[in-house]
């Protein structure tokens, strides 16, 4: 007879033979479904990370299972060295969806980035007339956009960026939400644009002033300066509008889109068939099932019933967010800690993710019905008296 691994079996064998980049909560997950996952011994918990919002739809999506299934049975790859009877369909239907001119399709999020940040210089040298190779890139302090060497050259996160210089150059850094600073950055003529996350998720869902963005991208329209918006985590209702941007009326000159682009299948897709396939039912589903204003109602929901604990807890320092993107700030001093706490929700059935050491991400799949956010609350509600008790 053949034993069946145990969670702790799973965890040994990743700690033994892959290498060590993530810190993850000690849960291994076998199966999901809507706003569900199982373990593989069994247990069931809500999923309040939703994999850093691919998973918006709810994990596996039968409308989106049925799109990535049929297109398998026949065409997954060509390569871009041929058509495939998707690639357009899929770039008319993404630009009609979002009302841009072009896509490029791409396989990551960081990829994506980095794209934007190849369209960005070149439009300064051949549009712009920058002066070669001196254009630069404005970012903001505390942004997260991926591991490869230009993303972490922008980073201001030590965890994130030391030891992996040299780095590239050409970028800027300045702090965020900060208007000023961006006018003043703007003043170099080599300025080329203007990379920004409308709400910084893994520094800990930092949500700027509004107005902030609709001002930020004024500036740079006056400085001939390219807006260009990071919504890899933030697009696609997250944030209870389509994208985070329109919160603030701003349509960026650059869009960045991934995760729930995927429908949880995978990350982003680089315009293969079965990639397109999928985005697309990804998409449908989005706006046929109204998540966008389901993240929006719930959203408020959410925030109300989390800062009630902030009323009840001194240690609970601030409750922010927007949409089903949001965070509980843990002081910290604190005698326990975010990522014990974690734990604690994770033995009470909710999965969430600590990030920045004091700070409690809860994204869950945007197709969450208000009884299973109620049941959320409550798993939270009892973990956070349980921990005030210790």
């Amino acid at each position: 007879m053949v034993q069946q691994l145990k969670s702790k079996d799973y965890i040994a064998m990743e700690d033994a033979y892959n290498a060590h980049n993530y810190h993850p909560v000690p849960v291994v997950i076998s199966r999901g479904q809507g706003v569900n996952v199982w373990d593989v011994d069994g247990k069931q918990y809500i999923d309040f990370l939703s994999a850093y919002s691919a998973v918006n739809q709810g994990h596996c999506h039968p409308r989106i299972i049925a799109a990535l299934v049929d297109q398998a049975s026949r065409l997954t790859l060509t390569s871009r060295a041929f058509h495939s009877d998707q690639l357009g369909i899929y770039a008319k239907f993404m630009t009609e969806y979002f009302g841009y001119e072009k896509i490029l399709p791409m396989n990551t999020g960081v990829e994506g980035g980095e794209t934007a940040v190849k369209i960005c210089r070149k439009w300064a040298y051949t549009v712009k007339k920058v002066a070669p190779n001196q254009a630069k890139i404005i970012f903001a302090a505390g942004n997260f956009w991926g591991r490869t060497v230009t993303a972490v050259s922008t980073s201001t996160d030590p965890t994130t960026k030391d030891n992996f210089g040299p780095y590239t150059p050409g970028f800027q850094v300045i702090p965020y939400n900060d208007l000023n600073a961006l006018r003043e950055a703007v003043q170099d003529p080599n300025t080329a644009g203007f990379y920004i996350e409308p709400i910084q998720g893994e520094a800990g869902v930092v949500v700027p002033d509004d107005g902030y963005l609709r001002e930020a991208y004024a500036i740079c329209k006056a400085a001939n300066v390219l807006f260009i918006a990071d919504e890899i985590q933030t697009g696609l209702g997250r944030t209870g509008t389509l994208l985070a941007c329109d919160h603030d009326g701003v349509r960026p000159d650059i869009l960045i889109l991934g995760k729930a682009l995927s429908g949880g299948h995978g990350s982003t897709y680089g315009g293969n068939a079965l990639a397109c396939r999928v985005a697309m039912a990804a998409l449908d589903v989005l706006r046929d099932e109204k998540l966008t204003e389901r993240s929006f109602r719930l959203g408020n929901v959410l925030r109300a019933e989390l800062s009630k604990l902030q009323e009840q807890y001194k240690w609970v320092q601030l409750v922010r967010g927007r949409g089903l993107l949001n965070a509980i700030v843990i002081d910290e001093t604190f005698k326990v800690s975010a990522w014990d706490i974690t734990l604690m929700l994770k033995d009470a059935g909710l999965l969430a993710k600590p990030t920045h050491g004091h700070i409690i991400r809860l994204a869950p799949p945007l197709v969450i019905s208000d009884e299973e956010l109620a049941k959320a609350v409550g798993i939270i509600r009892d973990v956070f008296a349980k921990v005030n008790a210790l």
